[in-house]
């Protein structure tokens, strides 16, 4: 079985999150329009966003960081397409405790989790403290982190993700109060709504759902139909409703 006998990757999403067109070119105008030299990515993926950024400020230069190798390649063949290649690096290391800061501008879109150690709970009070150091000196992050609508069920954690907590996220204002004590100001706070989370949720199965419809009898099907019921399930039955997104833009403090 050949990797074209699978079904492909996330080909109807532009961005690897709840994130709409229309609210990335108003971040990217936000933040272009600080002229940032140098962007770096943190779990970039294929770097739609980086990428946007790199197209409005001419002569700026990007680094993206990320484990997955699929990804990069993606981001790699986007960035020529756009002639881009020679102003971005798609990098495939850990950003745990990089030395690639600072930037002026710093990404971390729902990519926290490259920033805490492995196999520990998940600390945004250290994503933040990262954050602060990599960031240079009148510069930006633009963080995009997971916070709770309201504090969920019992009964919807356990339909969430494999051994989903009530503190694996914050409320939206302990949240913005953590980056405020980390060494930042909030110059914006935004949150995705509900048409962007369906768009991405439907969008991050769509490839595999059709695959299936398509392909029912596929040694792979069981295994492929078994992870997009799982996914689907969670979304619905879980955090629907009760994760959300934030898009904070954040400016680091003296």
């Amino acid at each position: 079985m050949t990797g074209n006998d699978l079904p492909p990757r996330l080909t109807r999403l532009d961005f690897h999150g709840p994130l709409s067109e229309a609210r990335a070119r108003r971040l990217v105008a936000d933040l272009s329009a600080a002229r940032p030299a140098t962007v770096l990515d943190i779990g970039c993926g294929w770097g739609g966003f980086l990428l946007r950024i790199l197209d409005a400020v001419p002569g700026a230069t990007g680094t993206g960081l990320d484990v997955d190798g699929e990804d990069l390649a993606r981001g790699r063949a986007l960035a020529e397409e756009r002639g881009l290649a020679g102003r971005v690096g798609f990098v495939e290391e850990s950003a745990l405790r990089t030395a690639r800061g600072p930037a002026d501008l710093v990404l971390c879109l729902g990519a926290g989790q490259a920033l805490c150690d492995p196999g520990g709970p998940y600390d945004v009070a250290a994503v933040l403290r990262e954050l602060r150091r990599l960031v240079a000196p009148g510069g930006r992050v633009l963080l995009g982190e997971g916070f709770w609508e309201r504090v969920p069920a019992p009964e919807e954690l356990a339909r969430m993700w494999p051994g989903a907590r009530e503190d694996d996220h914050l409320p939206l204002a302990a949240l913005v109060d953590e980056a405020v004590g980390a060494g930042f100001r909030p110059a914006r706070i935004e949150t995705a709504d509900r048409d962007e989370w369906e768009r991405f949720e439907s969008g991050y199965r769509h490839d595999a759902e059709l695959w299936l419809a398509a392909h029912p009898g596929h040694p792979a099907a069981a295994a492929t139909r078994a992870r997009v019921d799982r996914q689907r399930s969670s979304w619905l039955g879980g955090y629907r409703g009760v994760l959300g997104m934030a898009y904070l833009t954040l400016v680091p403090v003296g």
